[in-house]
């Protein structure tokens, strides 16, 4: 009987130390965090997931692959968020997204989490379109910003007015040396709409004045004018119409025209093993009138936190890391990406592996916002669809900017103002 009694308590203290033991060594689970971005971002991000998850074992990091196309990226985003379920807790977002967004109460005010000096960190044009009514909303992962990509094997140097520009064309398409002048984003699409911007404020206009439109004005007229101008000449190709970021380089890099209109990455494919054009091209940003700036359209994308996330401080974790000086410098070694941190500009190494980095810089400096308001998706499709329509010689510039004009501000009263 004692025997067994003591079989019975041998038994037990070894069930309770298997199951202590269990309990001890047992991790929980990792806490999950989705992050949806559009497909190039995943791809390049996808070595530093698997770094931060290496490096986080209580986070099990995970990106969704989403569409190619800006847009498509935000109609998936916005329909999760609608039905009220969103499997997301992190969005990388465009710039223009963030105040449509903001005001609908998707996202997490980030100065809580990183601190009201978060961007001070930045280079210069980089902390653009982050904060909204007195909040930040997200966090810039790479710098994107329209540039004007000339060629330093036909020119000294490149232009800096429309008429320079002009100029500069005619001359290499009389000496046979290119086809056309100038390739630019003219197709009804958001491209066409960071191009006008481009040369609207280099004919001294603005989108916006005062918080109203003022897209009626000489400068707006000018500047829609010469784009349909530099197609009558020849310089331009009529086929702009229809071109978008990947037309215009394919007729740039095959060596057809001595400038380009486009974004950053595009400097990574002109001088890639084979290219027709390595070491040949040189950046800057777009023309302008005498006394008027020259400037770049803000086109960055940045990651924010949605206010539905249940994990909001891994969230943050995740967004700090992938936004950190180490990740910056890899997504531009690897990736050719501009980065946002100013110390990532100046580091010695990159400047080295990519001689270019002072020039985008300098470009990032001089960016300008596209008109920060949640409606601004509706006013970017009146302006490319009338801006369009002076390209393809449809509708003079005076009356389709008149047209512009009276439908933006029947916009601004329909939803109850621009802010």
């Amino acid at each position: 009987m004692i025997s067994r009694r003591a079989g019975l308590l041998t038994l037990g203290f070894l069930l309770g130390s298997l199951l202590l033991s269990v309990a001890l060594w047992a991790k929980p689970a990792p806490e999950p965090v989705s992050i949806l971005m559009p497909a190039p971002f995943a791809d390049a991000t996808a070595e530093l997931v698997e770094t931060f998850n290496r490096e986080h074992p209580g986070i099990a990091l995970s990106v969704t692959r989403g569409p190619l196309e800006t847009e498509a990226v935000s109609d998936l985003a916005i329909s999760s968020l609608l039905l009220g379920n969103s499997p997301y807790d992190v969005l990388l977002m465009d710039v223009t997204w963030t105040p449509k967004y903001a005001k609908a109460g998707w996202l997490e005010p980030l100065e809580a989490w990183l601190g009201a000096d978060a961007l001070e960190v930045l280079a210069p044009g980089a902390e653009l379109g982050n904060a909204f009514d007195g909040h930040l909303w997200r966090f810039p992962l790479v710098a994107d910003m329209g540039l004007l990509f000339w060629r330093t094997d036909l020119m000294e140097a490149p232009p800096r007015t429309p008429a320079e520009l002009e100029a500069i064309s005619r001359s290499l398409q009389q000496e046979g040396r290119v086809r056309w002048g100038y390739v630019w984003e003219g197709r009804q699409y958001e491209g066409l709409s960071c191009t006008y911007l481009e040369v609207l404020r280099g004919f001294g206009g603005r989108w916006l004045r005062d918080g109203s439109p003022d897209l009626n004005s000489n400068a707006a007229i000018a500047a829609s004018q010469w784009l349909r101008h530099l197609v009558d000449v020849g310089i331009t190709p009529p086929a702009v119409a229809n071109m978008a970021e990947p037309e215009a380089l394919q007729t740039f890099e095959t060596g057809d025209a001595a400038f380009m209109r486009n974004w950053p990455y595009a400097w990574a494919e002109l001088n890639r093993d084979g290219s027709l054009l390595a070491g040949k091209v040189g950046i800057t940003t777009m023309v302008s009138e005498p006394q008027e700036p020259h400037v770049a359209t803000q086109g960055s994308w940045g990651l924010s936190v949605l206010s539905s996330s249940q994990h909001k401080q891994a969230a943050v974790e995740a967004l700090q890391f992938l936004t950190s000086t180490a990740a910056q410098k890899q997504l531009n070694l690897n990736w050719g990406y501009t980065p946002t941190r100013l110390s990532v500009f100046e580091d010695p190494e990159l400047i080295r592996a990519n001689p270019v980095l002072p020039e985008l810089q300098a470009a990032l400096a001089a960016a300008v916002l596209r008109p920060v308001t949640p409606i601004y998706a509706q006013l970017s499709d009146l302006l490319y669809r009338e801006v369009n329509t002076v390209i393809t010689g449809e509708v003079a510039a005076a009356p389709a900017m008149e047209t512009l004009q009276r439908n933006s501000i029947q916009l601004e009263r329909s939803t109850g103002g621009i802010s």
